[in-house]
């Protein structure tokens, strides 16, 4: 095993630990939580290694990046979450390679998704972004839909050929009421997910919490967890 591979493993078996106490803590089977671990900036090696240490579903925000990386990964058994802000002439990139898009906001990106996926011949998971930091009808800083826009956006989504609405995702806001209260945000956004599976049964997928707040999130409710550096390490500075 490569030093490399090693510090993954014991950086896996610590996120492990941590998940898993979260869940003993909410009272809740460590099944209901599945582990996706963010790759951005980080080489098809990495995906490789992680691969063959279990690690079953990965994301990448940045197109430019994902595609070479999944397609040199084409062969492993991985899920490949796209979570990042997703600009409508990178989506027939994206649909080539992407099993779930976790960003979805917009109506415009949601006909431009159902379009490649149909062409591609593909059936693509989409969650709503939830962005906690809008205001009734605006987009949050990051990316995502206010609350309010919900309803329509899954409507849309799931009368979509092609597409299938698998749930909501949010990111712990730094701004607005819930900035610096993870667990408060992740609450709201179970509540969010209860509202939409009253119209949407099936789109009971909650993505939420990273590397430094899954623990809120497991108590919150979510079902998966979005965790990068403290699988992979810090990343690098750009530029």
């Amino acid at each position: 095993m490569t030093d490399r591979k090693d510090e993954l493993a014991a950086n896996l078996a610590k996120v492990e630990q941590r998940i898993a106490a979260a869940c003993a803590a909410a009272g809740r089977a460590r099944e209901e939580v599945t582990l996706i671990v963010v790759t951005k900036t980080y080489p098809a090696s990495d995906v490789r290694m992680l691969s063959e240490l279990g690690v079953r579903h990965v994301a990448e925000n940045k197109d430019q990046d994902a595609a070479p990386k999944a397609a040199e990964c084409s062969d492993l058994p991985l899920t490949w979450h796209f979570v990042g802000q997703l600009q409508t002439n990178k989506v027939r990139s994206v649909v080539g390679y992407a099993d779930l898009v976790q960003s979805v906001d917009r109506s415009k990106l949601v006909t431009a998704l159902s379009k490649e996926a149909v062409k591609a011949g593909r059936e693509v998971g989409c969650l709503i972004q939830v962005a906690l930091d809008a205001g009734s009808s605006e987009r949050g800083e990051r990316g995502g839909v206010a609350p309010g826009g919900i309803a329509e956006l899954a409507d849309l989504v799931a009368r979509a050929p092609g597409l299938r609405l698998d749930g909501l995702m949010t990111v712990a806001p730094l701004t607005g009421e819930y900035a610096g209260r993870e667990q408060a945000a992740f609450e709201r956004l179970m509540d969010l997910s209860t509202d939409l599976r009253r119209v949407h049964q099936a789109a009971n997928m909650v993505s939420a919490g990273m590397s430094a707040d899954l623990e809120q999130a497991v108590a919150a409710g979510a079902t998966h967890v979005r965790v990068g550096t403290a699988v992979l390490g810090v990343r690098p500075r750009l530029g």
